[in-house]
């Protein structure tokens, strides 16, 4: 039985994700995998194109990677002071949510970040820290001033 390369250029299951390079049999490659466009097969021209975009895709994350650290020291250069409602004890009504965070941050940065990349639990006055996952492997920890109105 003949055996074949062929690249993915999506999910199979039991074979391997989009971009893999698999070896199959002949006649499950062309009656499967290229009859329903799910692979081509493994050209030295086809590798090439696959090692280019890989290239260029490891490259795109290393600028996305510096420009979070980046912006990871702006927003941990300074507080960020939001004003909420309390009551006679000082304690808040309800808690400070990601969404109040995200709202303050470009407020005070100028810079729009996702309620669901920021993480907090603020629910007493104070200061506080938010952690905030701006790449998957950069977090900023900006401090959070939470005081009364």
């Amino acid at each position: 039985m003949a055996k074949i390369q062929v690249i993915l250029t999506q999910d199979v299951a039991g074979q391997g994700r989009k971009g893999d390079l698999i070896t199959v049999s002949d006649g499950y490659a062309h009656n499967f995998i290229i009859k329903n466009k799910k692979g081509i097969i493994a050209t030295p021209e086809e590798l090439k194109k696959i090692e280019n975009q890989k290239k260029r895709e490891e490259k795109r994350l290393q600028e996305e990677k510096v420009k979070s650290l980046e912006l990871k020291k702006v927003l941990e250069a300074k507080k960020v002071e939001i004003g909420v409602k309390t009551g006679d004890n000082g304690k808040l009504f309800g808690a400070i949510t990601n969404k109040e965070v995200s709202a303050a941050i470009k407020q005070t940065f100028g810079v729009e970040i996702d309620r669901k990349k920021i993480e907090c639990n603020i629910k007493s006055l104070g200061e506080h820290v938010a952690v905030i996952k701006l790449h998957t492997e950069v977090k900023a920890e900006v401090k959070i001033v939470a005081k009364s109105l």
